[in-house]
């Protein structure tokens, strides 16, 4: 299950970006999945759902989003600033 290796790719990525002491505070973790990417979308969500439910994140949601082509990529991360809604 391939997918597995790669949502903890996708949370390597997502500490590496918002920085270990912002991970706890990581909201949601948006992925875009291209129908030929060769990735089982709903695999993917699950694992990630899995892996973002342990430290260093703290229950975050994984957000699965098919679209065309190959792509895989880490579409946005939302994270809790403490600031009211802009």
């Amino acid at each position: 299950m391939h997918e597995l290796s790669l949502a903890a790719e996708i949370c390597r990525i997502t500490e590496r970006t918002v920085g270990p002491a912002r991970a706890p505070r990581v909201v949601t973790v948006a992925i875009e999945v291209g129908d030929d990417a060769g990735v089982e979308p709903g695999n993917l969500e699950f694992c990630l759902g899995v892996l973002l439910a342990e430290p260093p994140f703290r229950h975050a949601t994984p957000r699965v989003t098919r679209t065309r082509g190959a792509e895989l990529r880490v579409a946005y991360l939302k994270v809790d600033d403490d600031r009211p809604h802009d």
